[in-house]
């Protein structure tokens, strides 16, 4: 089955046009724990951005979005206008941060400069005609969102083939370990009778209890738990890179549970073959976290 994973970072663009307006949409993607939104877009066209969220999370699920609207006219020298009410509502403002205290009189330019304050006179729009705008501007972001989620899914496709390479690794090292584990009951039988034989022949401690220490160390050592818990991990991450669902936060989690065995089991390791073995496993899980911080 083919893999639908899907990358977090991307870019697209599109373009449009109705009747005098030219745009382009520019939208990218980076890494992120949730869905993060931020859009800019001219002055007059912020009644956009209810429409637009909503379009980005009917697609998108995790990631940092980032879009950027830039619309032009086909008219040779654009005309401005000063809204009013805008002007008046800042003015007031001013007025009363002088009354409250010492405060210079602004300059015009200044005043002209605050967003909202002077706007194109598309602005002036009749509405049928600005509701056909918007709806032409807001088809093309979905392009440009569709486009963008293509983009994140070929980037899934070749982040998934790094994945399932790196989980063949841990499955290889697990058995690695699993066939030095079948020796080691043996091994710790073998050093314990070594030494039981030389201690008793001091008489300073008793059988009973050195059978005891030696059943304790047994079990100590013992990582046929981890293995198999090393290999259900295993399983479960090839499930979920077959999984039609965004399942990056499901393989953060299982990473971990992954350095929690391969820690376990280099803390058990009774020689420096299974510790090599077992710090070999966290240099390849530490590589398999860092590229599911990529999965959506």
């Amino acid at each position: 089955m083919k893999s639908t994973l899907a990358s977090m970072t991307g870019f697209a663009r599109a373009d449009g046009a109705h009747d005098r307006w030219r745009w382009n949409w520019e939208v990218r993607t980076v890494n992120a724990r949730g869905l993060e939104w931020r859009c800019r877009v001219p002055s007059g066209y912020e009644g956009l951005d209810p429409s637009l969220r909503k379009a980005l999370k009917n697609k998108i699920t995790r990631g940092s979005f980032n879009a950027s609207l830039t619309i032009s006219s086909s008219t040779d020298a654009p005309q401005y206008r000063i809204n009013e009410a805008m002007l008046a509502n800042v003015l007031g403002m001013i007025e009363k941060l002088r009354s409250d205290g010492a405060y210079a009189q602004p300059q015009p330019e200044g005043v002209l400069a605050i967003r909202g304050v002077v706007e194109p006179m598309d602005e002036a729009l009749e509405e049928k005609e600005r509701n056909d705008l918007f709806a032409d501007i807001l088809a093309s972001f979905e392009k440009a969102v569709d486009d963008l989620v293509n983009v994140r899914r070929k980037e899934g496709e070749a982040l998934a083939g790094v994945l399932a390479s790196q989980l063949d690794q841990i499955e290889d090292f697990t058995g690695k370990a699993a066939a030095l584990a079948a020796s080691t009951p043996d091994a710790i039988k073998s050093r314990i009778e070594a030494q039981l034989t030389e201690l008793l022949s001091e008489g300073k401690i008793p059988e009973d209890r050195l059978a005891q220490e030696a059943a304790l160390l047994a079990v100590k050592a013992d990582i046929r738990e981890e293995l198999d818990r090393l290999a259900s991990h295993v399983e479960m991450a090839r499930s979920l890179l077959q999984k039609n669902a965004p399942v990056g936060r499901e393989l953060d989690f299982l990473t971990q549970e992954f350095n929690r065995e391969a820690n376990t089991l280099c803390s058990k390791a009774q020689d420096m073959e299974l510790k090599r073995i077992g710090l070999d496993l966290k240099r390849v899980i530490d590589q398999l976290r860092e590229q599911v911080q990529n999965v959506e």
